[in-house]
């Protein structure tokens, strides 16, 4: 079942319904009956991850290179799509296609789009972004992590924090300042077999527990003048990255929500107490009416703010706003749909407990709900409270 009780599946193409489909399918007969001992264990589930490449969804928006050349609606669709699944697989394919191969294409040269991306759409080559740093997150400004130039290298020297897939990858974008204070996009390939390059898993996550996040330390590591992105020199040069970052976390956290809700809406209809199924209960209807209301308002917030950026008729206050929103009641719908099932919502199983916990990753990620809430308020009034 798929819930769409405004009928926006109406407003797609055959061809997006077609693809809708595919990644529906996917995460019903390979995702769902197989995710759960993986994000317990917290380990990646490659062989899982692998059968992403047999859909039309690689590379994302890009065009060319082996890549599938979505529409921005179309992303979004996917990436909600795989939420529903799980959100660690959403933030993979996240993290590789958009934050990775993304940078890749839109600041790399042409020799270098030729050189990794085929490869990256074909999953031969997994991809990260380094940027956050641990004692400064996202702020680009106070970035402590630094480029220097000797003879025909760059050479390394930096921490960065929170890594996706950096244990895994093939490629690793690390984004760093060099002498001039100019901002670089610096790529270590084979990073694991990289001299001076660190990577350590971070343990005890309680969300997002089958992607890889690590740190990353940088000593004295050298790569040649070629792997550095030629078209990025300040942060407003990755803007359009992070961008397309905060427009498809908004689609992931209403996949997580969507999934909860149509979890507890069959559970509901099935589980029956005193002689009913408990859907015919006053108070699980209060519940599940709350749950897909706001899964509605997070669908409508979605699908308008694709047509408005393909129309390049957004702002950033729209972004935020979006995912300030969405992350917010991803937060508050898993929740109830864990309510709805009372004791058995905390079982693994049923894929609500796991859902929900990714929510409260999400809820951080992508700029804190805190940090949008603040960008959403300097566009509507004008002043900056950072």
């Amino acid at each position: 079942m798929a819930f769409d009780f405004y009928k926006l599946d109406s407003q797609l193409t055959e061809k997006q319904r077609l693809l809708k489909q595919q990644v529906d399918e996917y995460v019903d007969q390979i995702v769902l009956p197989s995710i759960n001992p993986f994000w317990e264990k917290a380990e990646f589930p490659r062989d899982l991850v692998m059968q992403l490449k047999h859909l039309p969804i690689m590379g994302g928006v890009i065009k060319d290179f082996g890549c599938s050349g979505l529409s921005l609606l179309e992303l979004g669709l996917v990436m909600k799509e795989l939420a529903k699944g799980d959100g660690s697989l959403a933030t993979f394919y996240g993290v590789h296609c958009g934050l990775a191969m993304g940078s890749i294409e839109l600041l790399g040269s042409d020799e270098q789009r030729e050189r990794w991306l085929p490869s990256m759409a074909s999953l031969e080559k997994i991809g990260a972004f380094a940027l956050t740093e641990p004692n400064h997150g996202s702020d680009v400004i106070n970035m402590e992590t630094k480029a220097r130039m000797e003879g025909t290298e760059y050479v390394l020297n930096g921490h960065k924090r929170w890594i996706g897939n950096a244990s895994i990858s093939d490629l690793m974008i690390v984004w760093a300042k060099d002498g001039n204070g100019d901002l670089g996009g610096f790529v270590i390939e084979n990073p694991q077999q990289t001299k001076g390059v660190e990577i350590h898993d971070i343990q005890g996550k309680r969300g997002l527990r089958a992607i890889l996040n690590a740190d990353v330390h940088l000593k004295q590591v050298r790569i040649p003048i070629k792997n550095r992105l030629p078209k990025v020199k300040t942060f407003v040069d990755i803007a359009t990255i992070l961008k397309l970052g905060r427009f498809a976390v908004s689609w992931e956290a209403a996949g997580l929500a969507e999934g909860a809700f149509e979890h507890a809406l069959a559970y509901a209809q099935k589980r029956v107490q005193f002689s009913r199924p408990i859907a015919s209960y006053q108070l699980i209807q209060e519940k599940l009416v709350e749950m897909a209301a706001e899964v509605t308002a997070m669908q409508l917030i979605c699908f308008q703010l694709a047509h408005q950026l393909e129309a390049d008729a957004y702002s950033e206050g729209m972004l935020s706003l979006a995912k300030y929103h969405n992350a917010a009641k991803a937060r508050h719908v898993t929740r109830m749909a864990a309510e709805t099932l009372g004791g058995n919502g905390l079982l693994l199983e049923n894929h609500i407990a796991r859902l929900a916990a990714d929510a409260e990753a999400i809820y951080i990620y992508e700029g804190t709900n805190e940090m949008n809430l603040l960008l959403v308020g300097k566009e509507l009034t004008g002043f900056s409270a950072i």
